[in-house]
């Protein structure tokens, strides 16, 4: 099969089309052939060196997938050769066949096409995880979401509003603040143009927010703990600016704050399976019938991902960026 190869000094120079070896599903797996893999962050830090993969999962990039079913382990029964399929996968996305577990694997929503799909499983077990499980959202609570226009910032702010709760989003052109607004963020602040600290002030009357998902990291985890009401939660999921800096812990005794943090890959098989039946639950039936939604930004031929890679670590895009494999 073909598929994407990396080697140092991890740029996206370095990434190149190669034969390989397809891979077999071994139990409780599936083996998908795959149409389009999403590009994710993790896939940038894993190209440049400082994400590795887990010692049992493939060293090829790509953590999300659709396209077909062609293959099942033992003791795979809820899924048959030729459906269609989106996975979260545990890497190996940039290629044309993918393994992943068969509880990780979610139908196609109804009326949404394979490169839309690409770009739901990474995206959606994330923000699920992160705001429902860990930051513990709930109906009439304030949300701040930095990175608003990203992939997952677009799903934080549906899901925000689809559980109740009013969603503030930080983002970094009009742009970008536009598409905030038409996918239900009830405030959008232009961090370039105003200091997002004194605005989420003045939106909440002082009172601050109940919840704060950062991508961001750095100089904004002392400003977040500033704007959490008592009880908040500080949920971070990247840094972007650095995961080192001065911090005064105070606040965070005086007002009982939750700090916390997560990556999705390390967890276990039968956590991301749990996320997989939540999701299919609450979210897949939405997505089919219209109320969420999915913004793909850009689509690239696969000889092309260092040009995707290229557009991800710029931050130009909005909403998801995949590959076209077949």
């Amino acid at each position: 099969m073909r598929h994407i190869s990396y080697g140092p000094p991890g740029t996206p120079e370095s990434m190149r089309l190669v034969e390989g070896a397809m891979p077999s599903p071994a139990a409780g797996e599936i083996l998908i052939e795959v149409d389009y893999a999403g590009v994710n962050r993790p896939d940038v830090l894993q190209r440049s060196g400082s994400y590795p993969p887990p010692p049992d999962a493939s060293p090829i990039l790509g953590l999300e997938v659709s396209g077909r079913v062609v293959a099942l382990g033992a003791g795979v029964s809820e899924w048959q050769a030729g459906d269609s399929v989106t996975a979260l996968t545990p890497g190996g996305g940039y290629a044309e066949y993918c393994v992943t577990p068969a509880a990780q694997a979610l139908p196609v929503p109804q009326g949404m096409g394979l490169a839309e799909a690409a770009g739901l499983p990474e995206t959606w077990f994330t923000v699920w995880a992160n705001l429902m499980e860990i930051g513990r959202l709930k109906p009439g609570e304030r949300l701040l979401v930095h990175g608003g226009s990203s992939g997952i910032g677009l799903a934080a702010i549906q899901l925000a509003r689809h559980v109740g709760a009013q969603v503030i989003v930080t983002v970094g052109s009009t742009e970008k603040a536009a598409f905030c607004k038409a996918y239900g963020a009830d405030f959008v602040i232009d961090y370039r143009q105003e200091d997002f600290v004194e605005r989420v002030k003045e939106i909440t009357a002082g009172e601050g927010v109940d919840a704060i998902l950062d991508m961001v990291g750095g100089g904004y985890l002392q400003k977040d703990v500033s704007l959490l009401r008592r009880d908040g939660r500080l949920v971070m999921i990247a840094f972007l600016e650095g995961s080192k800096t001065s911090f005064d812990f105070l606040p965070v005794m005086v007002k009982r704050l939750t700090l916390s943090g997560s990556t999705m890959r390390p967890r276990s098989a039968a956590e991301k399976a749990a996320i997989r039946d939540a999701l299919r639950e609450h979210i897949w039936p939405s997505l089919a019938d219209g109320r969420l939604k999915q913004h793909l930004f850009a689509t690239f031929p696969l000889a092309q991902a260092a040009e995707a890679h290229r557009l991800m670590e710029s931050s130009r895009h909005i909403g998801k960026i995949v590959l076209q494999v077949r």
